[in-house]
């Protein structure tokens, strides 16, 4: 109702709309945008990229304490990548070389870890230690990586194999960090969560719920200050969004306008509670959107739409405009850690009790590889054999990672105390020489 001076309360208004049962998209006044809003192909996802609006839809899996096991499914996405449209034609503009690594990195990062699935479940590797798959979630890594330069930083989750696959990582060190060998990423200290490469802007995974917020804040920080025009992307899983450290984060890019894209790879799951009961708000994007920074929901198995959606913040962010952010809605195949429910040979895992087996086999038909693969093959930008002789060459990456991780040395004992004061102070310079190698000990 308008008040005494024949104003409409805005948030009255918008109540009122949405119980008549609108599904428009508002914008506020103040916006800064960025592009005009679109309704996306999917109208489940309530409008595939906003910037700074109200939605009115009733749609989101958040902000649902009735959410039960198997709700996940009304949020899939179309069958096939929309092969026509802004995120379509953005990503069509890449070079076929460009197409066709990406094509392989998906694959490489689905073959890599499917692999180490096999060997933890199997046993004959005695392998040990937390393994947090990112299978099923591939286009968000390996969209946003391909909108980014080499220098940008990224700071991974505990879920980090994709990331660092998806801007360039090394198989073969990858697997011995797993197998806990000397030629491992860290020399067999830190095992699948720790996994750091800075030669490629890689930060690291860490086991830290939230970590990446100010670890990618403070890079781009250093970016700005050099005046470099690199950026930073901070990962976060749905869970992630919980963290004491998330808004503040944000908030003071928005403040100082700080080159950094918060990426949301929300899978409905958390570690085995539905985002819907604690997320108040119907998508986590919600939580920033009174920051007045561009916000991206999107498909997060359509890489066309991340990559899309990243070029945008990328350029923002390059142009001096501050940080944006970028919510993916996709679907984690295995379980939070570990492989409950996994058995050799066959994906994704069975029997969990926060989800019904059928949402899995759902979303699993929305596949990010199986649709980027007829996405490049409708639009002819790539042939069924090229397709192939990349599938074969990952497997045969894959396999050649693991059998140099079977071969590798294991650290020598005495390398336990190399970074401690164990048996005394011993000078930095007897740990590690200029080009960042141990020196030899004595203990």
């Amino acid at each position: 109702m308008p008040d005494h001076n024949g104003n409409i309360d805005r948030r009255t208004l918008l109540k009122a709309l949405g119980s008549a049962g609108a599904t428009s998209v508002v914008f506020s006044s103040c916006a800064r945008s960025i592009g005009t809003a679109r309704a996306d192909s999917n109208p489940s996802l309530t409008g595939g990229k906003w910037d700074k609006t109200v939605t009115l839809a009733s749609a989101g899996p958040g902000g649902n304490p009735a959410w039960q096991p198997g709700d996940a499914v009304k949020f899939l996405p179309p069958e096939k990548m929309p092969t026509r449209g802004r995120a379509s034609d953005t990503l069509a503009r890449l070079s076929k070389e460009q197409l066709l690594t990406l094509y392989r990195r998906m694959n490489a990062s689905r073959k890599w870890e499917t692999a180490m699935k096999d060997l933890f479940v199997g046993g004959k590797d005695g392998l040990y230690g937390a393994f947090h798959t990112y299978i099923g979630e591939e286009a968000i890594a390996c969209g946003v990586m391909a909108a980014l330069n080499d220098d940008d930083y990224i700071a991974s989750t505990h879920r980090g194999h994709g990331h660092l696959i998806a801007k360039g990582g090394d198989l073969n060190q990858m697997a011995a960090e797993i197998f806990f060998k000397e030629s491992g990423y860290n020399k067999g200290y830190g095992g699948s969560m720790h996994i750091t490469d800075m030669s490629k802007g890689i930060m690291g995974m860490n086991g830290i719920v939230g970590a990446s917020f100010y670890l990618a804040a403070g890079a781009a920080l250093r970016a700005l200050v050099r005046g470099t025009k690199q950026l930073a992307v901070a990962f976060f899983g749905d869970g992630g969004a919980n963290s004491p450290y998330y808004f503040s984060a944000v908030r003071s890019c928005a403040n100082y306008r700080i080159p950094v894209i918060f990426v949301n790879e929300n899978n409905f799951q958390y570690m085995g509670v539905p985002m819907a009961t604690v997320c108040p708000t119907k998508y986590i994007s919600d939580y920033t959107k009174g920051l007045d920074i561009p916000h991206h929901v999107v498909d997060g198995n359509d890489v066309a739409a991340v990559y899309a959606a990243t070029k945008e913040a990328a350029d923002w962010a390059r142009a001096g405009k501050g940080p944006s952010m970028i919510e993916g809605i996709t679907y984690r195949w295995y379980d939070h850690s570990g492989f409950a429910g996994g058995r050799v040979g066959k994906d994704a895992a069975w029997g969990l009790p926060y989800r019904s087996d059928e949402e899995v086999r759902q979303w699993m038909t929305r596949d990010p590889i199986a649709r980027f693969k007829a996405w490049l093959l409708e639009k002819e930008l790539a042939r069924a054999s090229e397709l192939a002789a990349i599938e074969a060459e990952a497997q045969s990456a894959v396999e050649s990672s693991i059998a140099f991780a079977r071969q590798s040395k294991d650290p020598d004992p005495r390398a336990g105390v190399l970074n401690t004061h164990a048996g005394g102070a011993v000078p930095a310079t007897q740990f590690f020489n200029r080009s960042g190698l141990a020196n030899p000990v004595s203990v």
